[in-house]
């Protein structure tokens, strides 16, 4: 019956996100309290959103000061350098601006934390694509993808925690998966080149000139881009691209799809007269910044601690008036209030999922529908699950819950543990952008990109990237 529910309720939640009938926060918190009272555990709601709640404030925390702080950054043109030596790079072109924010992303994720990852690569990519007028998913898509490949790093989470709940060593796990890890990363960069020409067929190849020039900006949220754009939102964007492409410089009206809203006429996101730039506060800023960046890295504070720190130093110094920090504040409010509210709302969900007992009926259900004649191949079939498995629920409860009951089983039948730990990680290109993944909201926050828009572009590309990457360690004899 709960493991019934529990497919039940995140269907539903699917559902309703990817047709916008309700928003994220709603749906996060409507559907697991239903489907709580329908289990006839209604009266322990309370326990589960707390213990839910708890467990993930600190991870709120964290974001709503490493937006301020980035966002303050951002204000005073700490990342306009790289902006303008990327534009200048890619040329205006589509096809190099997808593929640089792969590359970004990838290296960006060797610090191994999701949230600091988009919103490096977030800040840096957002003014361009606003510029030339690119469908943002394709923005979040590629950059959620690419940081799931690299976090199977050994101090990104996942190998850690098949270390421990194995008993395994965790280099052991992750050195010989390298080979299939980099065909995975060449499948993200090869897929940008892709998503790249589509977009550059769309909206045409805008000279460098024209993209730098105040007034182009667009605000374009295509889910069909990429995998073929409904007909008439793609016949309307292209006319006001190729107008664009064509010298006229004006943007066409209705840019911006239902549900998604444009930016202010003014936005200026490379403009370099913006009243907030402060230039001789340059290099404090950077050093600021990888500061920060080390800091997090050498875990001297924890990481809420170190982004409250940073906002508060980063205001008082470039925005001494407290008039000035408050403009600031109110500012980024938006994407604070989005983000920081998804979070909890998530804790609601996630809090339900597993107080219910939800999660694990649904894990030994799947484990228990492998056939016998499987159990030779339960590399294979860790592989396989860890895809739906890993974002239907947590790291931490796969590698603890479930990853234990798959070694078991394919132990019975002469498997090594380290191959089934290895096959564990497949699944992470489609876990980081599961609804379960605080990171996310993140991403999809400062890039103004729909939660159900992005689901519905990038779950498909992310399952068949952790495919190549199972279908790569296979071939190298790795599982």
């Amino acid at each position: 019956m709960l493991t019934v529910l529990g497919f039940a309720m995140i269907a539903t939640f699917l559902v309703l996100i990817m047709t916008k009938k309700m928003s994220p926060i709603a749906a996060l918190v409507l559907i697991p309290a239903l489907f709580c009272v329908a289990v006839g555990q209604g009266a322990q709601l309370g326990d589960y959103v707390i213990d839910g709640v708890g467990k993930l404030a600190p991870t709120a925390a964290m974001l709503m000061f490493a937006i301020v702080y980035f966002g303050v950054m951002i204000d005073v043109g700490l990342f306009d350098p790289i902006v303008r030596a990327i534009l200048r790079f890619c040329k205006a072109d589509p096809v190099r601006v997808v593929v640089g924010t792969a590359v970004l992303a990838a290296i960006v994720s060797l610090d191994g934390d999701g949230s600091t990852t988009f919103m490096i690569t977030v800040s840096a990519m957002y003014p361009l694509y606003k510029r030339l007028g690119m469908s943002l998913v394709v923005l979040t898509g590629v950059a959620a993808t690419a940081n799931g490949v690299m976090n199977t790093l050994p101090w990104g989470g996942p190998t850690a925690r098949a270390a421990t709940a194995l008993k395994l060593d965790a280099g052991d796990i992750f050195v010989p998966m390298i080979p299939a890890l980099a065909v995975g990363l060449l499948f993200v960069i090869a897929l940008a080149y892709v998503l790249g020409r589509r977009e550059r067929k769309r909206i045409g190849y805008l000279t460098l000139d024209e993209a730098l020039a105040p007034g182009t900006d667009t605000e374009t949220v295509l889910v069909g881009a990429g995998a073929g754009a409904d007909a008439a939102q793609a016949k309307g964007e292209g006319e006001g691209h190729a107008a664009r492409s064509a010298g006229g410089g004006a943007d066409a009206p209705g840019d911006a799809p239902a549900g998604e809203g444009a930016e202010p006429a003014g936005f200026q996101g490379l403009d370099p007269n913006r009243a907030t730039l402060r230039p001789r506060l340059y290099w404090f800023n950077a050093a600021l910044t990888v500061g920060l960046l080390t800091a997090m890295i050498l875990e001297v504070l924890p990481i809420p601690v170190l982004f409250l720190i940073g906002a508060a130093l980063a205001l008082t110094v470039n925005f001494p008036r407290p008039a000035d920090q408050k403009a600031r504040l109110a500012a980024h409010a938006d994407n604070v209030l989005n983000v920081s509210g998804m979070v909890f709302a998530a804790a609601v969900f996630t809090g339900v999922l597993t107080g219910t007992g939800m999660v694990k009926h649904m894990a030994d259900w799947l484990v228990g529908a492998i056939p016998d004649a499987m159990g030779p191949h339960m590399a294979l079939v860790t592989g396989v699950l860890s895809l739906p498995l890993t974002y239907f629920m947590s790291n931490d409860g796969f590698y603890f819950g479930v990853l234990p009951v798959l070694a078991e089983a394919g132990a019975a039948h002469g498997v090594s543990p380290l191959e089934i730990a290895r096959a564990s990680l497949v699944g992470q290109a489609l876990h980081m952008s599961s609804p379960l993944v605080p990171a996310v909201y993140v991403l999809v926050g400062m890039a103004k990109v729909e939660f159900g828009d992005h689901t519905r572009f990038t779950v498909k590309w992310a399952a068949l990237t952790s495919l190549v990457v199972l279908g790569a360690a296979v071939l190298f004899g790795l599982v």
